[in-house]
């Protein structure tokens, strides 16, 4: 079985999220491992990309324990525990900064 953080990042990936980005909590938070941090050109594209990665979890057998997808605001959310994806559209990615607020955090690559 393909572990959670695999789903999630093909799950983004084949809705084309962009610059996908993985940071490693696994040191740091009893309460998460990863982040997945990536990018849409609109609020449409956003909330498909956080869909697709809720549907693909679930039919693998993971639980979702929230979502964020309101269309009010820039940047959707799906936790699943051990993995959180984030999804930022229209330039809330560069304003709020995650990558760079976590820079001393390892990163893994896929």
């Amino acid at each position: 079985m393909k572990n959670l953080l695999q789903i999630a990042y093909d799950a983004m990936d084949e809705k084309q999220a962009a610059d996908l980005k993985i940071i490693d909590f696994r040191d740091q938070s009893p309460y998460v491992d990863y982040f997945i941090i990536g990018s849409a050109r609109n609020y449409r594209m956003a909330r498909s990309i956080i869909d697709n990665v809720e549907e693909k979890a679930l039919e693998a057998g993971y639980e979702i324990r929230h979502t964020y997808v309101e269309n009010t605001t820039k940047w959707l959310m799906i936790d699943m525990g051990e993995v959180v994806c984030h999804v930022f559209y229209d330039g809330e990615r560069e304003l709020y900064n995650l990558e760079g607020l976590w820079k001393d955090l390892p990163t893994v690559e896929m």
